[in-house]
């Protein structure tokens, strides 16, 4: 997905762990990008509107 089409909706951070839900509006598609400052690791996922908040809440249970 391309963050520059995307929207912010939630942040979070904690412990070098950033953790942002997105919504693209030209595709009207959410997604939830993580990163790790602490090991340089990053991903995004795409996830269903029905469990966006979940997956933002726990993210690495849905990247699993």
């Amino acid at each position: 997905m391309n963050k520059t089409q995307s929207r912010e909706l939630a942040i979070r951070e904690d412990n070098g762990i950033a953790v942002v839900l997105l919504w693209n509006p030209k595709e009207d598609s959410l997604s939830v990008s993580v990163d790790d400052s602490r090991t340089g690791d990053r991903f995004e996922l795409r996830v269903d509107r029905a469990r966006a908040l979940d997956a933002f809440y726990h993210p690495f249970a849905y990247a699993a």
